[in-house]
């Protein structure tokens, strides 16, 4: 009997459904649906408990004329009678995206591949945690002390502060030590010292762009990213083709990847995308990292989105092998 497979996706997407080929998801399901899969789609605010039950409502996805659509009938079933379920809500990780990776307490793991784990999501913070990788990482500071922070830039003259639970680019800003606005971009991003945030040195080279490295299981793909800064910013902020180039992998950089891989494959974290500047890692990508296949196809003339399925094939069918992850070539 084929697969049944649960796509928790974000409520904008939900919105946007069809003919949004920015998404990785799109393609993710556009995918599974050709090779004649049963895929479901939810939200997290549609996934509920009942009777020490974890249940969804969903929808029917299809496809049509090269693109998906979903039956507005909306239907419940308990997650465990899914075979899979892709967790991919965007963040921010707020109490609401907790409260739905609790739900899946209650699920089954022996029944139901979950990708990623969402139990492993909610221990695992995309900035906070880069630093179990610290040969790889720049000099940083995690507090929500003004003074800890302000001490941190003195020392440095630039730095990049970063809220710990957003995405996109969302709250993070440049810091210089001569900028007469230093102490209210601390405060509003600290929320007058109350909220803890990451601090990292500014890496001159973040002018041409952070590297987006690809990595499901233990596999990392040579086809990556270079994404720009937008014309009037100093981060990658615009999701449009011109701030796109092709990118090949330093040996210091597959071997962060590998390193990374390693470590969050035995978490569960399966689908990753590490951000890089001049091979040091900024950021750990688990919510729901964009693949950025539609970019990738265009600029290296592929079609990805077969291989990136073909491998999470072969990862799900070895999970219901005992869990052994053996076609995951490095």
């Amino acid at each position: 009997m084929k697969k049944q497979i649960l796509f928790i996706i974000d409520e904008i997407e939900l919105k946007y459904f069809e003919f949004n080929d920015l998404v990785t998801n799109f393609w993710f399901i556009k995918e599974f649906l050709k090779r004649d899969f049963d895929v479901s789609i939810s939200t997290k605010n549609r996934l509920y408990i009942e009777n020490k039950n974890a249940c969804t409502l969903f929808f029917d996805a299809y496809l049509k004329d090269e693109n998906i659509f979903y039956r507005k009938e909306e239907k419940t079933k308990r997650i465990n009678d899914f075979d899979i379920v892709f967790f991919r809500p965007d963040p921010p990780v707020d109490v609401d995206y907790i409260n739905a990776c609790y739900v899946f307490d209650f699920v089954d793991r022996e029944k139901t591949i979950l990708i990623n784990d969402p139990s492993s999501i909610k221990n695992f913070n995309e900035k906070f945690h880069i630093n179990l990788f610290s040969d790889y990482v720049p000099q940083n500071i995690i507090t929500g002390s003004k003074e800890l922070i302000k001490n941190f830039v003195k020392q440095r003259n630039e730095a990049v502060i970063k809220p710990l639970n957003r995405c996109f680019g969302s709250g993070v800003y440049y810091l210089n030590r001569e900028d007469k606005n230093l102490n209210s971009i601390i405060s509003s991003a600290t929320n007058d010292g109350k909220t803890s945030v990451m601090v990292q040195e500014y890496l001159p080279k973040a002018v041409y762009g952070d590297k987006r490295i690809l990595i499901i299981g233990e596999k990392v793909y040579d086809e990556c990213v270079i994404k720009l800064p937008g014309e009037d910013d100093f981060k990658f902020n615009t999701h449009s083709s011109k701030f796109f180039a092709p990118a090949s992998l330093s040996a210091k950089e597959r071997e962060l990847a590998l390193n990374v891989a390693e470590e969050l494959n035995k978490q569960h974290l399966y689908l990753v995308g590490i951000d890089v500047i001049d091979e040091k890692i900024t950021e750990i990508n688990v919510t729901s990292p964009c693949y950025f296949i539609k970019e990738i196809n265009s600029l290296y003339k592929t079609n990805f989105e077969n291989k990136l399925i073909a491998d999470l094939l072969c990862l799900i069918e070895n999970h219901f092998s005992k869990n052994k992850i053996v076609c995951m070539h490095r």
